[in-house]
């Protein structure tokens, strides 16, 4: 839920940052100087940029949301027995000691999404939130191309 929120708060203080820089770009492009035009211009495209960022971040958030209350209705989702650190986070070393588990079950089924959402999960308790992205974006297409592959066939 405060992941929600966090987005949320991200997503309104970004809509005021394009509104004040708007703002800012339309008076250096009314100022007809090429400098000013050209300011104008970056400060119209970079925060685009950042919208485009967010927007990823967010279709991302809802999909790996999705699959977590997919893996657990299925009853798929690995226990959280690890001890933790006094921030909440697993210690390294107990989920480093569990991986191989998970590396082994993407390795036996490297088409199965919950044995590559499993490995993200895992990713991230050890820390290495660089591969748990993507292992989790790797769960999400193969999730997609199951749904697809089992969907029926539109009527004509």
């Amino acid at each position: 839920m405060r992941g929600r929120i966090a987005a949320g708060l991200m997503a309104l203080l970004l809509a005021f940052y394009l509104v004040l820089v708007g703002w800012r770009a339309v008076l250096f492009l009314q100022s007809g100087e090429p400098v000013g035009i050209v300011i104008g211009v970056a400060l119209l495209v970079l925060p685009l940029v950042g919208v485009w960022a967010l927007a990823a971040e967010v279709r991302f958030g809802r999909n790996s949301e999705r699959l977590v209350r997919r893996l657990q209705a299925e009853g798929g989702l690995p226990v959280e027995d690890l001890p933790l650190r006094p921030s909440g986070r697993p210690l390294r070393t107990a989920a480093d000691a569990e991986f191989p588990q998970y590396r082994a079950d993407v390795d036996a089924a490297p088409e199965d999404w919950r044995a590559w959402f499993r490995l993200g999960l895992a990713y991230d308790a050890s820390g290495d939130r660089r591969r748990a992205r993507g292992a989790i974006r790797t769960a999400i297409a193969l999730e997609r191309s199951e749904a697809t592959a089992s969907a029926p066939p539109a009527a004509p």
